[in-house]
C-alpha cells in the first residue's frame, strides 16, 4: 500500500472517525446492558479516537486532503470496524472488549503495512507512530479484560 501523504492522512482520519463512532456505539450497548465500567472504557476510547483524529487533522498544516468516496478507500471494511459488527451481539463485556481489541489489532497491522510499503519517509514515520498508538490501545484493552477478570463465554461449560 503506497500512499502519498495527503491520501494517507485522509485514510487515517477516516479510520479514527470510524473508531470514534464504533466506540460510542459500544459504550451505548454496555450502558444499556447495565455495565457502566465497560461503558466508560468505551467512552474513553471514543474520546481518544476523536483526539487522535483531531491531532491528525492538525498535522495537515492546511494541506488539502482528498475527499475519498467509499470505493476509493484502500480497504473493503475500515480496520476499526471489523466485518462482523452487530451491536446487539456485543452485550457481553468480554465479547465487546474482544471485538474492540480485534479492531485495534487490525488498525495496528494496517499502519504497519503502510509503513513497510511506504516510499515517502514522512508517511513511513507517521504510519509507524500510528501503529504504536494502536498497539497501546491493544495493551489498554488487555488490561481492562484482565482487570474485569472476564472470561471467554466460549470456554464455559
Amino acid at each position: 500500500m503506497r500512499y502519498d501523504l495527503p491520501e494517507f492522512l485522509a485514510h487515517a482520519v477516516a479510520l479514527e472517525q470510524e473508531a470514534t463512532e464504533r466506540y460510542r456505539e459500544l459504550a451505548e450497548v454496555m450502558e444499556a446492558a447495565g455495565n457502566e465500567p465497560v461503558a466508560e472504557v468505551f467512552r474513553d476510547m471514543s474520546r481518544y479516537s476523536a483526539l487522535h483524529r483531531d491531532d491528525i487533522l492538525a498535522r495537515t498544516d492546511d494541506m488539502e486532503l482528498p475527499i475519498l468516496r467509499s470505493w476509493e478507500y484502500r480497504w473493503r471494511v475500515p480496520p476499526e470496524v471489523g466485518e462482523d459488527f452487530e451491536p446487539s451481539a456485543m452485550a457481553s463485556p468480554y465479547l465487546a472488549l474482544a471485538y474492540a481489541r480485534g479492531n485495534e489489532i487490525r488498525s495496528m497491522r494496517y499502519y504497519q503495512d503502510v509503513a513497510k510499503a511506504a516510499t515517502d519517509a514522512h508517511v513511513r514515520h507517521l504510519a509507524m507512530e500510528f501503529a504504536n498508538d494502536e498497539s497501546s490501545h491493544v495493551e489498554a484493552l488487555d488490561r481492562w479484560i484482565a482487570r474485569l477478570r472476564l472470561i471467554d463465554p466460549a470456554t464455559v461449560d
